[in-house]
């Protein structure tokens, strides 16, 4: 199939004429017909699949021209970068239509963006935490929303967006249209759509859980930060191929330490993102690595979901994720657009079984590469990596404590245990129940 089957517009057709498209992935073409046909519709796709455009092909092509200040599109999504990516996608889309779309996010100034959705628009793309402060104050009406559009849908539920979520499901006009796509699919999000959308179809890609098979991954078992570090190095300046790396770690502080390790060596051609970062150098850094000036961009699991970056030769999992389906998603940023890609894992000790877990879920085993010969080991620890001495009785495991030098059991007297009774007096005190019964 190719877009000229679809029941595109002329201006749908001359914008994807533009960008040279061809043909539609599988998602795109399975859910344009059922999303036209008024359906509610839940997607699950491997992250790469074109799971934007699958949405938005039909949203448009039903988009009619309209005055109307308040929206009737709301696309929701989890992060600001992705805010951005959907507008973009948007802003190709509609080249040859006449459509108004803002995106509202978190970190910028709430006045300029209340003002663009007062003066009007067709389309909405917004973080929950965001879109909850324009709609309390008043400038923002959800009455008109005909669709609706949850993206990455999970990864609002971990950022704690629940609550929003929630309360704009219950708020929106009761007859809309409701879509939900992303790559995973989780039991809280299961509970969402049985209890807010109507009788939807299912439209699973891939099996959940399974990579694309053009990603080869490999896997190293790495001590520690330090070693991993001096492995990451290593296999920079050892393999050419390795020209667009994204590294991903578990955490801001994590991705802010080894940015600074590797800024010694790679000053110029390494760049890390996260939430903590301003909005300008976070779409600096992306842009920067998109266009190829950096070699190397670090970035947190939140801060990566659902970018849309080009061209990726090599995804790294700096720390092995403990969720299966992160991992997923993680090596997805690879091997996109029908090009090869690689995903390597550096795996420690305590990540096996995060390790296990992942190969349960795709049912397939990572392979495990033995270190380079002449890789420095560091046998240097890092706070995190040492293990926390929650009980003193640890080395034992769980269990019955047993009796040591420094342990003993109480006297029966010093038991808390003590009902009161004269009974039980008698037996813990070994006395008479009265004082006649010493006779």
């Amino acid at each position: 199939m190719t877009f000229d089957d679809l029941n595109l517009s002329k201006p749908l057709r001359n914008a994807i004429a533009d960008l040279e498209f061809v043909a539609p992935t599988p998602i795109q073409e399975k859910a344009f017909p059922i999303i036209m046909s008024g359906r509610d519709v839940v997607g699950i796709a491997q992250t790469g699949t074109g799971k934007t455009f699958a949405y938005l092909l039909p949203i448009l092509r039903q988009l009619s021209y309209s005055e109307k200040k308040h929206p009737r599109v709301l696309i929701i999504v989890p992060t600001r970068e992705l805010v951005m990516q959907v507008l973009g996608e948007i802003k190709k889309l509609t080249s040859y239509m006449s459509v108004r779309v803002e995106g509202v996010y978190g970190g910028t100034n709430i006045n300029t963006q209340k003002q663009k959705v007062y003066n009007g628009l067709d389309i909405l793309v917004a973080t929950p935490g965001r879109l909850y402060d324009i709609v309390m104050t008043g400038t923002l009406r959800l009455k008109s929303i005909q669709k609706l559009v949850i993206d990455e849908v999970d990864e609002m539920l971990n950022l704690g967006f629940r609550g929003q979520l929630i309360s704009f499901l219950e708020t929106l006009p009761e007859k809309r249209q409701n879509l939900m796509f992303s790559a995973t699919l989780s039991e809280n999000v299961s509970e969402i759509i049985n209890d807010f959308f109507y009788n939807p179809l299912k439209l699973e890609i891939a099996s959940h859980g399974t990579p694309l098979e053009k990603i080869i991954q490999l896997a190293y078992h790495v001590p520690n930060f330090n070693t991993k570090v001096n492995l990451l190095e290593y296999l920079l300046s050892t393999d050419e191929e390795m020209a667009k790396v994204l590294v991903f770690a578990k955490t801001k502080k994590l991705a802010d330490r080894l940015h600074e390790s590797l800024l010694k060596d790679y000053p110029d051609t390494v760049g890390a993102i996260h939430s903590n970062k301003s909005q300008n150098y976070r779409f600096n850094a992306i842009k920067r690595f998109d266009s190829g000036e950096y070699r190397v961009l670090i970035a947190t699991d939140l801060i990566a979901r659902g970018l849309d970056i080009q061209d990726v030769t090599h995804v790294i999992n700096f720390d092995t994720p403990d969720e299966a389906g992160d991992y997923i998603h993680r090596i997805g940023r690879t091997g996109r657009a029908d090009k090869d890609g690689t995903a390597i894992t550096f795996i420690n000790e305590p990540e096996h079984a995060y390790q296990l877990a992942i190969e349960e879920l795709m049912k397939k085993t990572i392979p495990v590469k033995a270190l380079p010969e002449g890789l420095e080991i560091s046998t240097i620890f890092t706070e995190e990596e040492r293990p926390v001495l929650h009980d003193i009785n640890y080395l034992k495991g769980p269990g019955k404590r047993e009796g040591g030098s420094a342990f003993h059991e109480k006297k029966e007297k010093n038991r808390k245990e003590n009902s009161g009774s004269p009974a039980f007096k008698k037996k813990k005190y070994k006395k008479p129940q009265t004082r006649s019964g010493k006779k």
